[in-house]
């Protein structure tokens, strides 16, 4: 990328922040990717919203990220600027009857601190591995429970540069959507609801799920979590391991054969292997089972 435009970059934002030629391997749960032209980790609202302003302006091309939870990101990298929007973005307070947290908060620390400040709703989040932003904005959801349920308020950042206050309605929250993600808004704060309750009992639920995941999930090996969303009337897990699929490579990528819905990376996977095995499990299950998967991991950059 032109050195100019880098220096511009830096000028909007804290230029300790601004990588470039940055492997996206290092901010992806997959633990794949090539490298971004520019790597920009923002610290708050002006921040976002200048270097926006400027790209857009610029016709520079650019994809925000948060912890890169469900994030492909090709073999190639990405020929633009990355955004990230994690944890020099974060932050959780308490206002009257509201939690409030920044975009870049993680999940997980979300739920620790409800939890410690005795309020309940939050325990299905509490493995997650994602941001606020990227749990709101895909309606984020494990064992029963979903963001739209806890979800008050969500400010946004919005295609047009402005910042919006959305209700939970406004939202309209779907299963993995919303309308943030229709409309390709930018989740900068959330403002959360929650009951009141005992912290050690709340406890005791987050400590029951982390026991459940870590003994039906491969935790163990980079993934992206739910590789799939569940087609209606069925679960994905199950339509995939019914195939015969469980344990299937594609050079380093793999079925996992603890739970079929999850594949990981077994063996210094390629963006390619991933993305070739992701289309022959969806390709054997569509020809089994006449149902289509749909994937929940996005794929970014130049694949074959």
């Amino acid at each position: 990328m032109d050195q100019l435009i880098i220096d511009e970059i830096k000028r909007i934002v804290q230029p300790d922040n601004v990588f470039v030629d940055e492997p996206m391997s290092n901010h992806t749960t997959f633990r794949i990717g090539g490298n971004a032209d520019v790597f920009v980790s923002v610290i708050n609202d002006h921040e976002v919203v200048d270097l926006i302003d400027y790209l857009k302006k610029n016709d520079i091309p650019y994809y925000v990220i948060g912890k890169g939870s469900n994030l492909l990101v090709s073999d190639k990298g990405y020929r633009g600027v990355i955004i990230e929007i994690g944890s020099n973005y974060s932050g959780i307070r308490i206002i009257g009857t509201e939690i409030v947290a920044k975009a870049g908060t993680a999940m997980s620390r979300l739920s620790h601190f409800a939890m410690e400040n005795g309020y309940t709703g939050l325990e299905f989040a509490s493995g997650i591995p994602g941001t606020v932003g990227g749990g709101v904005i895909m309606n984020a959801g494990a064992y029963g429970g979903e963001m739209r349920q806890v979800v008050y308020r969500v400010r946004v950042l919005t295609q047009a540069g402005e910042i919006k206050m959305l209700s939970n309605s406004e939202m309209e929250f779907e299963y993995r959507n919303s309308k943030a993600k229709k409309e390709g808004y930018i989740i900068l704060q959330t403002e959360f609801r929650l009951g009141k309750g005992n912290p050690e009992v709340i406890e005791g639920i987050m400590k029951e799920l982390s026991a459940k995941r870590r003994e039906k999930q491969p935790l163990e090996y980079p993934s992206a979590g739910s590789t799939f969303k569940r087609p209606e009337g069925y679960f994905a897990g199950k339509l995939v391991a019914d195939a015969g699929l469980k344990g299937y490579s594609v050079g380093g990528a793999q079925v996992s054969e603890k739970h079929a819905g999850f594949l990981i990376n077994k063996d210094h996977a390629t963006a390619e292997d991933m993305y070739q095995l992701i289309n022959n499990v969806k390709q054997k299950v569509l020809e089994t089972y006449s149902v289509e998967l749909e994937p929940e991991v996005i794929f970014l950059g130049e694949f074959a």
